[in-house]
């Protein structure tokens, strides 16, 4: 049975369907995002939630001429069905596949790549100002969620668009309230009648008729303010007209015939900027994702495998619960990911403790700041790619002061089918270089648990960066440790090269030593746990007899940890080691599986071994030997 879904290839498709197609059309989309997403893994409630309002933009606008821009982008895969993309949508996420967020290189309907969240109202900014200086004739238009908005980032946009009047559209997709039917209809005959061309003439000469009588403005003053109170009690307009813009809504954002009329309105209007108001429902027309929106947020890809192994992300939480139970200093912070770095099980037990900061990565380091000056050890828990936005404050409002916050970074190194913006490839290089920071990472999920506990009880500010996912399967030590900082740890002892690896790298570090054993070379592999301060000790002990050295890290190669251990040598004048540092070349990771990524930069067992042969043999990358062994073939 043929699907109207296949016979739209863009979205002049759209404008030819009736009303009883749309309808149709929307159902079609929602299971294609329930089917396929469900297999590639992804974000699923959030795309079921945008059907109407990705149609009805399709249909008002005219893409890629007008500019839409999806805030974060995780929510554009009907989008993408609707322009173009729908025979590769099976390939979502995947290796040499769509992108899970939107990206220019894939689309020209993709006018910004994103990936964070709340810099669609800039970026629109940006587009609009350009069109008004080249004298272009366009629209521009920033869908954000209700989320995103409230980042420092997005008002900031707001504020100044605001100032300058642009021609700008910005929708907000609002999910997280509900409006009642009666504030509903109201709202729309407000709109009706406050973009109608003849009420704002009759307000012009309203105004002129009241200003000509004695205290006249005084009496006007008063009729607009009574006018304001009015419209602040029946509907949320008010912020969004004080900051500049002419405001529409709420609009129900599943009514597609609704959806077009304020969206028609917001493009035929040119005064000043437009807010419109659509309100959705998280997971609409798939009930398990309705009822639990959260969960259905970000779907994982199906798998095989039953083997349940706690993630490093649970074994945080786990460990910050203990420490929170013992230490009444001790508090924790997350920017929007409290399901996501597992805190909401601390938050169970400690509501008081644990603060969301809503999308807002600068404000979090700084709060944290605050609340270590008055002798409180505060845990920010952040995801590496999004630590970066709040770097500024890392470094003037907690490293400068020099004050003990602990920095539990997740989803450090590869994390895969998220992509290029999610990577979490630059953590150990951006925060080595910051004075007063310590930077360490677990070999495996048992000494997270002690890192967290030596954090703790540092003094001053510590990194501890963990990889997405499952754990090793190790056991987890009863009591917790504190480790002497900046000391590294010797696994296996051998005299032909040292392998120096940090974090997740142990792992396969180790592996690649037994499969050179069978080569005849026995490796020293080292679990540098402390990419800051290095063990200079061990170091300079151990290359009195080991001449070849391999750094392994999941970060990039530029100021990671490998070339601080070839600064310490050439600050040591020691000339006669030869030194290879694997890790992420200088560019941005693309997305696919772990694995996937990990043997593309030879940063697997099979990898590392086969450079550190050929380290060994002199022979250069292109050339390097295959290795006896499982290790020695890729699959």
């Amino acid at each position: 049975m043929s699907r109207l879904l296949d016979q739209i290839n863009g979205p002049a498709d759209l404008k030819q369907l009736s009303r009883r197609e749309l309808e149709e059309l929307a159902a079609e989309l929602r299971q294609e995002l329930i089917t396929t997403v469900t297999n590639t893994g992804g974000h699923l409630a959030s795309n079921l939630g945008v059907v109407e309002l990705t149609i009805a933009l399709h249909r008002v606008f005219d893409s890629p001429k007008d500019k839409i821009i999806w805030d974060v982008g995780h929510q554009s895969y009907v989008h993408k069905l609707l322009t173009g993309r729908r025979e590769r949508f099976a390939s979502l996420r995947q290796y040499g596949g769509l992108s899970g967020f939107t990206s220019p290189s894939e689309s020209p309907h993709d006018p910004f790549g994103t990936g964070h969240a709340s810099t669609s109202v800039s970026a629109a900014l940006g587009m609009a100002m350009a069109r008004d200086l080249r004298g272009d004739d366009y629209q521009v238009v920033a869908v954000i969620g209700d989320g995103a908005i409230a980042g420092g980032m997005a008002l900031e946009a707001l504020n100044q668009a605001g100032h300058l009047g642009s021609r700008l559209i910005v929708v907000l997709n609002d999910n997280g309230m509900s409006i009642s039917p009666t504030v509903g209809s109201l709202a729309k005959l407000l709109n009706r009648v406050r973009f109608d061309r003849r009420y704002r003439l009759a307000k012009e000469e309203s105004r002129r008729i009241l200003t000509a009588l004695p205290l006249g403005d005084r009496l006007w003053e008063v009729t607009q303010q009574a006018r304001n109170r009015f419209k602040g009690l029946v509907m949320p307009t008010m912020i969004w007209e004080e900051l500049g813009f002419a405001y529409i809504g709420p609009v129900d954002g599943h009514n597609i015939a609704d959806l077009e009329t304020a969206l028609s309105q917001a493009r035929n209007y040119h005064l000043k900027p437009t807010f419109v108001h659509v309100v959705t429902t998280k997971g609409k027309g798939y009930l398990p994702a309705e009822s639990d929106a959260i969960y259905f947020h970000g779907v994982a890809a199906k798998c095989a495998s039953t083997k349940q192994i706690p993630t490093y992300s649970q074994v945080f939480a786990q460990t910050v619960l203990r420490l929170i139970r013992e230490d009444p200093r001790l508090v924790a912070i997350t920017a929007a990911m409290p399901e996501g770095n597992c805190l909401n099980m601390v938050a169970a037990e400690f509501p008081h403790r644990v603060f969301d900061v809503g999308i807002c990565e600068q404000h979090a380091v700084t709060f944290a700041a605050g609340l270590a000056t008055q002798g409180f050890i505060p845990i920010v828990a952040i995801y590496s790619t999004f630590l970066q936005r709040a770097y500024d404050q890392i470094i003037h409002d907690v490293c400068l002061q020099n004050l003990p916050v602990v920095f539990a970074i997740d989803r450090g190194g590869i994390v895969g089918d998220d992509g290029k913006t999610h990577q979490g490839t630059f953590d150990i290089s951006y925060l080595s270089l910051i004075p007063n920071m310590i930077v360490a990472a677990p070999k495996d999920e048992n000494e997270l648990q002690h890192l967290l506990y030596t954090a703790v009880r540092a003094r001053q500010a510590m990194a501890v960066r963990y990889p997405r996912g499952a754990g090793l399967g190790v056991e987890l030590d009863s009591t917790l440790r504190e480790i002497p900082i900046g000391e590294w740890e010797i696994l296996r002892e051998g005299k032909d090269v040292a392998i120096l690896a940090i974090g997740a790298m142990v792992a396969p570090a180790l592996e690649a030593a037994r499969e050179l054993a069978l080569n005849n070379i026995e490796a020293t592999v080292v679990n540098a746990r402390f990419a800051k301060p290095l063990d200079s000790g061990l170091l300079m002990d151990m290359v009195r007899h080991i001449k070849h050295l391999v750094t392994v890290e999941e970060n990039t190669l530029n100021g990671g940890f490998g070339s601080s251990v070839v600064k310490l040598l050439q600050d040591a004048e020691i000339a006669e080691v030869r030194v290879k540092s694997l890790g992420i070349p200088d560019e941005f990771v693309e997305q696919g599986t772990q694995a996937i990524l990990r043997a593309k930069y030879g940063l697997d067992a099979a990898g590392i071994a086969r450079q550190t042969l050929a380290l060994l043999s002199d022979q250069t990358p292109g050339s390097w030997p295959e290795v006896k062994g499982r290790v020695g073939t890729t699959s």
